[in-house]
């Protein structure tokens, strides 16, 4: 079976790749059935001739592979027919832009596996760029605070070579950091992201209660405290819920993020926010004299969502803006009285080097393997959304009115 890592097409330029050439050469060595290729690249984080060093070829010609492995979305005229293909396809929660992509995927009968559905038996996803996301999310949201402030000035993480150097510069600001409350959301990958930049940081943790009461007095040192979902929202019965009920029957519930507004200076997201939860606050929440929170690094980015500031996403070349609660607007982020907000929604690029070392040894790990061991542990079942004859398997029948507008009967 022959593997090809893929060229990224897609805009703006995506340098981050499945393999490294270390990972590409073990695997070759390791799997006396399977062949590597890679398909030549200008942008990719590893250049062409460190592949063809470790061994690996090097091509622009990969239509004799039968597994196509990338990153991001593949532009439909490059998709070609009937063959596998890995990548995020961002199609799984219905998003209207890529339905013309997914169409275009079962007319020309390619098995997709999108990254997003490898997953254990019970939904855990097992590979991903989360925990780079949260790092360098957590990271912008410092350097927006030392901007707005004029307290210090980080660079940007895509001038800096790898995730040693981020914190190399963390470092030269732990001791410049104001006396803020900090509140970061989320329980996964991307939270353990945000949470290593806290401890970098060294800033005290707290428990939630300590945290709301603490912060009822002026602020003394520089805090964070973590919350999940069964903190900040409560039934409306009045009972507390259970995290299995706020992942699963949202309807059930109300938000009780006020109180920790009231007492936050810096919100860092974390969370996954599914259809139908209450949001976190309003932009009447946000209006309200008692409102005190005035930065926000959206890594989760959900637009206009939970976190009422979050207007749209920001851009790795202009990450930050501001929103006037009263106005319900976007303004510049230095405008007083304004929440600052940080909402880029690929930052995994910003740190292409360590991003695709951690996902390819996650891939190595889980996915190369099911290949050619019978996929005795159902990844490549579970994750398959289409199958060669151009249809939606089962698992992801859901999707059938998203691309056609008529049932599937299985």
């Amino acid at each position: 079976m022959k593997f090809a890592v893929i060229r990224e097409r897609k805009n703006p330029p995506d340098r981050r790749v499945v393999f490294t050439p270390e990972q590409l050469n073990r695997l070759d060595l390791a799997f006396a059935k399977a062949e590597f290729t890679v398909e030549s690249s200008p942008i990719r984080i590893f250049p062409d001739d460190q592949y063809q060093s470790h061994g690996i070829s090097v091509t622009e010609d990969i239509s004799d592979a039968d597994v196509m492995i990338g990153v991001k979305e593949v532009p439909i005229n490059a998709l070609i027919p009937n063959k596998k293909y890995f990548f995020f396809s961002h199609t799984i929660k219905k998003q209207p832009y890529n339905r013309d992509l997914l169409r275009a995927i079962l007319d020309k009968k390619i098995e997709l596996y999108d990254h997003e559905t490898i997953v254990k038996k019970n939904g855990a996803r097992l590979i991903g760029f989360g925990r780079y996301a949260g790092i360098v999310g957590a990271y912008n949201g410092f350097r927006a605070l030392g901007l707005r402030d004029g307290i210090f000035d980080l660079p940007k993480v895509e001038n800096l070579p790898d995730y040693q150097a981020l914190k190399s510069e963390l470092y030269k600001i732990k001791n410049n950091l104001p006396a803020i409350n900090i509140v970061m959301t989320g329980s996964g990958k991307v939270a353990g992201g945000i949470k290593e930049i806290l401890d970098e940081l060294e800033i005290k943790e707290l428990k939630p209660k300590e945290f709301l009461q603490l912060g009822q007095f002026e602020n003394k040192q520089t805090t964070f405290t973590v919350l999940d979902v069964h903190h900040y929202y409560t039934r409306k019965d009045g009972y507390r819920p259970t995290k299995t009920e706020c992942y699963k029957n949202p309807e059930l519930l109300n938000s009780d993020f006020m109180k920790y507004a009231k007492v936050t200076d810096m919100l860092i997201t974390g969370h996954f926010y599914g259809n139908g939860a209450p949001y976190l606050f309003t932009r009447e929440d946000a209006k309200k004299a008692d409102f005190k929170i005035n930065l926000v690094a959206d890594v989760s980015c959900d637009i206009d969502g939970p976190i009422a500031s979050t207007l749209r996403p920001s851009t790795i070349a202009d990450p930050i803006y501001g929103y006037d609660t009263q106005g319900e607007k976007e303004v510049a982020f230095k405008t007083p009285g304004s929440i600052t907000v940080m909402a880029v929604d690929n930052l995994p690029c910003e740190l292409p080097k360590d991003a695709s070392e951690g996902f390819g040894e996650m891939f190595e790990k889980h996915v190369i393997p099911a290949f050619f061991n019978g996929d005795k542990n159902g990844i490549l079942e579970r994750a398959k959304m289409t199958t060669s004859d151009g249809k939606l398997t089962e698992r992801f029948a859901y999707l059938q009115d998203y691309v056609y507008g008529k049932p599937t009967n299985f």
